[in-house]
């Protein structure tokens, strides 16, 4: 005894013809009188007499249809919840997010989502990348983004992407108007740089011990986040080393441009969880969507190295 046979007995209960059954099946009328045939061998009894020209069905047959229609009503509960859950627009993500990623790229990615998933509600927090990792390792939050090179332990890397720093400079400084890198080799004994907590961190930009401790010595000026230092270097003439992302939003406030660095300063962004299986479709598909947008950024920036564009 198999579905299939089942199903044409359920046909041919409920129309009444092999005819009829075979239509709603989309089958052959030999195909469902075989199948009626091989559950009768395997239950035991007839399921129908030949009436004239139609088909009865036994006392045991309607006593044994109660049996399979009421299994067929599961099924269908089951289709049916397939259903709502293949095309729902709804769903809760909570992400926890690094602030250079914050102003412009995820809300970009969360404009896309919602006009693809009007439903959707998402819940996101700025942090910087130990509390994200912290939440994210803790089952606090759905999604991590952060800013520091992996690996990561007790979370899953979703997706990973690294871009150069620029130099950000103020509009009215000479070198605003130059393209190409900038040297901060040439610029460490001529400049004072916005640090970055007291320092410029190695783990971050890998950069070499005896440049950063020149850059500092020069510093009366530093920031815990790079939104801030980008005021800095609008406010007070003074240049920073900062991640791309953050740069566009300070350009784009006005008075600040960014140029390339000869240096390979590396900034990298992740995106974790605490786990794939564990990502409703809502959240993927924000994985799907700002994972693209980032590698559509990255590649814009790297071509700055070359061209000078700011």
């Amino acid at each position: 005894m198999n579905m299939r046979q089942l199903e044409a007995f359920r046909a041919t209960m409920r129309s009444g013809s092999i005819t009829e059954a075979a239509a709603m099946m989309h089958i052959s009328q030999p195909s469902v009188s075989r199948l009626i045939a091989d559950l009768e061998r395997a239950i035991g009894f007839p399921l129908f007499l030949r009436s004239g020209r139609g088909l009865a069905p036994t006392v045991e047959a309607k006593t044994f249809y109660q049996g399979v229609e009421g299994m067929f009503v599961g099924i269908d509960r089951l289709q049916e919840l397939a259903d709502a859950i293949r095309t729902t627009n709804s769903g809760q993500v909570s992400v926890g997010t690094i602030q250079s990623i914050a102003a412009i790229e995820l809300p970009k990615a969360v404009g896309v989502l919602q006009r693809r998933l009007p439903d959707i509600s998402l819940m996101i927090q700025s942090r910087n990348t130990p509390a994200i990792l912290e939440a994210v390792q803790m089952h606090q939050i759905d999604l991590g983004i952060v800013g520091r090179e992996p690996p990561y332990e007790g979370v899953d890397v979703l997706y990973q992407t690294a871009a150069p720093y620029v130099c950000l400079i103020p509009e009215e400084h000479p070198l605003a108007d130059q393209n190409g890198p900038v040297d901060l080799e040439q610029l460490a004994s001529t400049e004072e740089f916005v640090t970055f907590g007291g320092a410029f961190p190695e783990s971050m930009m890998a950069m070499d011990r005896e440049l950063a401790e020149r850059l500092q010595r020069g510093s009366r000026l530093s920031a815990t986040n790079m939104p801030v230092t980008g005021a800095l270097v609008r406010e007070t003439g003074a240049l920073a080393i900062c991640d791309p992302f953050t740069a566009e939003q300070t350009v784009r406030m006005g008075g600040v441009v960014f140029r390339p660095v000869q240096q390979e300063l590396t900034y990298h962004v992740s995106l974790i969880a605490p786990g794939r299986d564990r990502l409703s479709r809502a959240a993927l598909a924000l994985v799907d969507v700002l994972s693209g947008q980032l590698d559509r950024r990255v590649a814009e920036v790297q071509k700055y190295r070359g061209a000078g564009v700011s």
